[in-house]
């Protein structure tokens, strides 16, 4: 239920705000409707009621004139608004309340006819009213039994008629009204919903194109910001638009951009001048031992200024990576992990290229070498052997460096990843390295926008995975 939620529920601000605006717009016409139809319920039972007392306060008058005729009013029952019945059946006189025995009066109707007569001076000894169907009124029923019309008038729209006994005060009669209930005029409805329609649309029109305005510098600025987190990319600074407020948030956002700009090549130049200064003294001092007489000696020195050029090669390397002035280029990296396997093979180490699919995808070849040279040699120091495979993942292909040595405790796998921890502790005592190798392959993954993770095998051995969009 939750996922469902997620999926249906908008995630931009562009979609939230015009939901949350059209849920408020719907929200707020349904009141209006429900107390528009009260309102317009209210006026019918006014004007019911009103209907209904003066029928009884004229109808003595009317029936002095002895209007005892079948006449119709000239519309009948209608679709709508207050309708007359035949006009005998409008006013008439019984010597019983007009209410059946299953029938229930409706109190409220009765108390407001009783105050209207009440203001006319008319007084009461009894009152009843109800509501029932027209053909299950006796007498409505037995003048559509003699009046065609009218039968079909009632069978085509079924009215419901409403009943009003009263007894005037020093009366024995009961003189009994029938009225047709109106029914809510549908153009009412009709015309709500035109006006709903046109509204919402007209709102979720301007709403949107205003709301573009702001989510659009935004969604630039977002993706901009993103760029400049995945290593390795250059874009022109963006152009301030919209609001003032979001206009000047891009603008700081360039200035930012430009001040990370600078330190960053001020670090290149600082880096450069630090490799070319350290490794020209190095050189030197290379030469410098071939006059030790003592091949041990001389053996030891040559071994450490190697370790420290490596060292410093390597830190170098991990601080130009995401820097390239080169851009990224096809490769097949089938091709690629087959060369750098034949580099290890003809240095006589024991490492396998697994037979595996024709992969291809955008890289910067130079790096990645390093980087599976390093996961390589990483496997070989601590085991002895590796075996490379590749295979694609869906949107991902994953090249695999697998070995068979004594793994990585767990809690330790994310921590070799950091610069200068080496794994000696937890796997074999014979290493060497500053540490770098894990942390510079995982920079070279996450420079294309990919991932590198260690994990112990469960037959025993460490596999490291090297995913890179496809």
């Amino acid at each position: 239920m939750a996922g469902a939620t997620r999926r249906t529920w908008p995630r931009s601000l562009l979609g939230q705000t015009l939901l949350a605006l059209a849920v408020a717009l719907l929200g707020a016409q349904a009141i209006y409707a429900t107390l528009l139809y009260r309102a317009a319920d209210e006026r019918r039972e006014v004007a019911l009621v009103n209907t209904a007392a003066f029928e009884l306060i004229t109808g003595p008058m009317r029936l002095a004139r002895a209007e005892n005729s079948l006449g119709f009013q000239r519309r009948g029952f209608g679709r709508g608004g207050q309708r007359a019945v035949p006009r005998q059946l409008r006013y008439s006189l019984s010597e019983t309340p007009p209410e059946r025995a299953n029938e229930q009066q409706l109190v409220e109707r009765e108390e407001a006819i009783t105050e209207v007569l009440a203001r006319q001076g008319v007084g009461l000894t009894g009152i009843s009213v109800i509501e029932r169907s027209a053909l299950s009124d006796p007498q409505v029923a037995a003048a559509a039994a003699r009046s065609p019309q009218l039968r079909e008038q009632i069978r085509t729209l079924r009215p419901r008629i409403l009943v009003v006994g009263i007894k005037r005060q020093g009366s024995s009669v009961w003189e009994v009204v029938r009225l047709p209930v109106p029914r809510m005029d549908r153009a009412v409805i009709a015309g709500l919903i035109v006006q709903t329609v046109i509204l919402f649309g007209m709102l979720m029109a301007i709403m949107y194109g205003v709301l573009r305005r702001l989510t659009g510098p935004l969604a630039a600025l977002t993706r901009r910001t993103q760029q400049i987190a995945r290593p390795g990319t250059k874009a022109t600074p963006l152009q301030p638009s919209g609001p003032d407020d979001i206009a000047l948030l891009i603008a700081a956002h360039n200035a930012m951009e430009a001040r990370i700009g600078a330190m960053l090549d001020e670090k290149d130049v600082m880096l450069g001048a630090i490799g070319h200064d350290l490794k020209t003294p190095l050189a030197a001092l290379r030469v410098r031992i071939e006059s030790v007489e003592d091949d041990a000696q001389r053996s030891r020195m040559a071994a450490t200024i190697e370790d420290i050029t490596r060292t410093l090669d390597e830190i170098l390397e991990l601080a130009r990576i995401g820097r390239a002035n080169n851009p990224p280029e096809r490769a097949e990296l089938s091709a690629l992990a087959g060369s750098v396997v034949e580099e290890f093979e003809d240095m006589g180490e024991d490492v396998e290229l697994v037979d595996g699919p024709r992969l291809s995808t955008e890289v910067h070849v130079t790096w990645l070498k390093r980087a599976l040279r390093n996961l390589i040699s990483n496997a070989l120091r601590y085991a002895g052997s590796a075996r490379v495979s590749l295979e694609r993942s869906g949107a991902w292909i994953v090249i695999r460096v697998e070995d068979d040595g004594p793994g990585v405790p767990e809690d330790r796998l994310e921590t070799l990843m950091q610069p200068f921890v080496r794994g000696e502790g937890s796997r074999s005592r014979s290493t060497g390295g500053a540490g770098l190798g894990l942390t510079l392959a995982r920079a070279v993954a996450e420079e294309r926008g990919g991932t590198l993770t260690l994990a112990n095998r469960p037959e025993g051995g460490l596999a490291a995975t090297l995913r890179l969009p496809a």
